[in-house]
């Protein structure tokens, strides 16, 4: 999925892009180290008890996020494409080992570009179908994917 061949479709998927005020490499950290993305990602008050990552093409990526009523929601994850520093994908439609996932949702493309001191950031959430693209949006896409970017770039200005 190289994306010289691949554009974001309104239809099935939905978009973050912005730029931020600190640079690639940190934001990159907070993206690939369990401790960091235990802190950021999920918007509070939401939070995240448990994060495995294997970084590599076929490797985990599983968390758990916790609801404030204290319900809880496994994810686990497969990784697709780990370009280090720069791009990230990965699917709940494959578990590790590329092997197919119950209830696939969305497939993530994470996009990091050094733009002058900060970073050009672009995450983009690839659905099968416009219904699945719709209810992410209806659960709080731009909102909560925006807070927890907000919680990324709080974070990564204390490492």
């Amino acid at each position: 999925m190289t994306a010289s061949r691949w554009q974001p479709d309104p239809k099935l998927d939905l978009v973050l892009d912005r730029n931020i005020d600190v640079p690639p490499e940190l934001v990159w950290e907070a993206w690939t180290k369990p401790a960091h993305l235990k802190k950021w990602l999920t918007p509070l008050p939401w939070i995240t008890t448990d994060c495995e990552v294997d970084l590599r093409p076929g490797g985990i990526f599983r968390f758990t996020i916790r609801s404030p009523e204290g319900k809880e929601f496994p994810r686990t994850c497969c990784y697709l494409e780990v370009v280090p520093g720069t791009r990230l994908v990965w699917t709940d439609a494959l578990l590790p080992g590329y092997r197919p996932a119950e209830n696939p949702f969305f497939t993530a493309l994470i996009t990091f570009e050094a733009r002058g001191a900060g970073t050009h950031y672009t995450a983009t959430a690839i659905h099968r179908d416009e219904a699945g693209r719709k209810r992410h949006e209806e659960m709080g896409f731009f909102e909560g994917w925006g807070k927890c970017l907000d919680q990324l770039v709080a974070l990564v200005k204390t490492m």
